[in-house]
């Protein structure tokens, strides 16, 4: 196999994962699609230096946040609606009634995570959606450990705080 093949098979399984943060960070899939072929092309651009990275996914991890943060300022998609519901494959174990409100507590939570600022946001989702490790989030956040246990804490509390008093019904 050629490098240039054994670059594509570690780089395309990837795009999912690029997808799903820069949608989490901009909030808009089209321009989340559109950042994840940028930096589908500078990594196959820079598919030669390949040899001095630590970790390709962390490389490309870090240039779609990085991109979809300057998106984010040019556009202030701040309040784009987020849609990631093909993303989840169907339950077919539930009843209809059960997938309904399993979709809409999800839509509330979605609701939540938009409305946490960009760092919890990021750092929640690489966290806990993505599965990455405290180091691993720290180094993409180019921040410490610590604080990233802070930012991954306080978005949780507060979505957990929103929702609780949301299922209240304000009580």
């Amino acid at each position: 196999m050629s490098k240039e093949s054994e670059f594509l098979a570690e780089l395309l399984p990837l795009k999912q994962k690029l997808f799903r943060l820069a949608l989490r960070v901009v909030q808009n899939r089209e321009e989340a699609e559109d950042i994840v072929e940028d930096v589908m092309v500078k990594a196959w651009e820079r598919r030669a230096e390949r040899e001095q990275l630590h970790s390709l996914e962390a490389f490309c991890m870090t240039m779609c946040r990085n991109l979809a943060l300057d998106r984010l300022a040019m556009h202030e998609h701040r309040n784009a609606s987020l849609d990631d519901s093909h993303l989840q494959a169907p339950d077919l174990q539930r009843s209809p009634q059960e997938l309904l409100e399993r979709e809409e507590r999800l839509n509330v939570v979605k609701q939540l995570m938009a409305q946490l600022p960009e760092k919890q946001r990021t750092a929640l989702h690489l966290r806990d959606v993505e599965g990455k490790t405290t180091e691993e989030v720290a180094t993409l956040l180019q921040t410490t450990e610590a604080n990233v246990k802070v930012l991954a804490h306080r978005a949780r509390h507060f979505i957990k705080a929103s929702y609780l008093k949301i299922e209240n019904h304000g009580l």
